[in-house]
């Protein structure tokens, strides 16, 4: 075997040194609060049933899809399914990808044009900055959820450039990943209506969380008709896997011509296309769950404020929550010790946030008991005071 490069090698050694190299985790069996498995779909029996009955029902024996969507891979439960998903989200198309990753990345790498100008808020998903990398448009990063230095942004662009000729892209996420904090979406859009900006918002930590049925942030503020694209990935609350661009149908129709995340990769197996589709039956169908979820949220707000905790916190109503306790090393040893007694909450180190911003990342669930929310909180306020 040839010998590794030294330049690699190196790299390495500078993440040894800095306390930050990323190790995969192995499996346990600890109370969860790691997981993005919201509501529980990921270990739903009654959803592996189903997803299983639907497929034998519909005589679907396929593993696989056998190709990409445009030579072989097209099977019929991706029309069913899309459409079940644009009708749920009240949306007119929406098109399945592989992953939040590859819809990501097919979009902005595609629908952003060379003269075009794309505005994005600095804590926006790498998978969202991976795919602005790869456009032809000019980009600019606006500070997070600051609107007032946006609209400026927007003013100075508009100052030398033509919007009859060159469009604006405003980049935002309904529940920011690593903060769990959410922007204002109503100014947001007002203020790209205004401009006649084009607003593409990421829902992937909304999905399954608000809304009655868990539509995501966008649809439970009436504000689905002021996105012009809205990315749903399944890898969270929908507890399965794939995600979908929501849009017109002209956007779909330029997605499957032009986005080379869809057009060059298989296509998922029906297995995985029919369990998208049971599980989002599910959330039309069953609502408890994500009452549940909405109590442990509160719950969690209010025990973190009575245990004098919430300075630590990022402002969230969402399932994320996160302690700032800075310093890899620090972070890394509060994970451990709240893993040693039997807590599953992950310390999410620089360089994946910025350094002095470490954090301790409490994922909430609809399962988590009262009881186990208070128990974790009450041990990391043992760390801290």
């Amino acid at each position: 075997m040839k010998n590794f490069p030294k330049s690699l090698t190196q790299k390495l050694q500078q993440r040894e040194q800095n306390n930050a190299l990323r190790k995969l985790p192995i499996f346990n069996n600890l109370i969860d609060f790691a997981s993005n498995d919201y509501l529980g779909f990921a270990r739903s029996e009654e959803i592996f049933n189903q997803t299983h009955h639907y497929l034998l029902e519909n005589d679907i024996k396929i593993n696989g899809a056998t190709g990409s969507r445009l030579i072989s891979g097209n099977h019929n439960l991706y029309q069913i399914t899309e459409e079940f998903i644009a009708n749920f989200h009240q949306s007119e198309t929406a098109l399945i990808f592989n992953s939040g990753y590859d819809a990501n990345v097919g979009f902005f790498s595609s629908v952003p044009q060379r003269n075009d100008i794309i505005l994005y808020d600095e804590l926006c998903h790498a998978s969202i900055r991976d795919g602005i990398q790869m456009s032809n448009a000019k980009a600019y990063k606006f500070q997070h959820n600051d609107f007032e230095q946006l609209e400026k942004l927007i003013s100075k662009q508009l100052e030398t450039r033509n919007p009859q000729l060159e469009t604006f892209y405003i980049v935002t996420e309904s529940v920011f990943s690593m903060d769990g904090d959410s922007p204002n979406l109503e100014e947001l859009a007002n203020l790209c209506e205004k401009h006649n900006c084009h607003l593409v918002v990421d829902e992937a930590h909304a999905l399954g969380v608000f809304g009655d049925f868990g539509q995501g942030l966008v649809q439970s503020q009436g504000l689905q008709n002021k996105v012009f694209a809205t990315i749903m990935t399944f890898g969270k609350g929908l507890g399965c896997h794939g995600a979908a661009i929501l849009g017109s149908q002209e956007l779909k129709n330029y997605l499957v011509n032009f986005a080379r995340s869809f057009i060059y990769t298989t296509g998922l197996s029906p297995h995985s296309v029919a369990t998208i589709l049971i599980a989002y039956q599910h959330l039309e169908a069953e609502k408890e769950a994500i009452q549940n979820l909405k109590k442990n949220i509160q719950f969690f707000n209010q025990e973190k404020m009575q245990m004098g905790l919430k300075p630590l916190f990022v402002y969230s109503k969402s399932a994320i929550q996160c302690a700032i306790i800075p310093g890899n090393e620090k972070v890394k040893s509060f994970a451990h010790q709240l893993q040693e007694n039997g807590f599953d909450v992950k310390a999410i180190l620089s360089p994946t946030v910025p350094e002095g911003q470490e954090r301790l990342r409490f994922c909430l669930h609809s399962y988590n008991s009262e009881k186990e929310i208070s128990e974790v909180l009450k041990l990391l306020s043992t760390f801290v005071f």
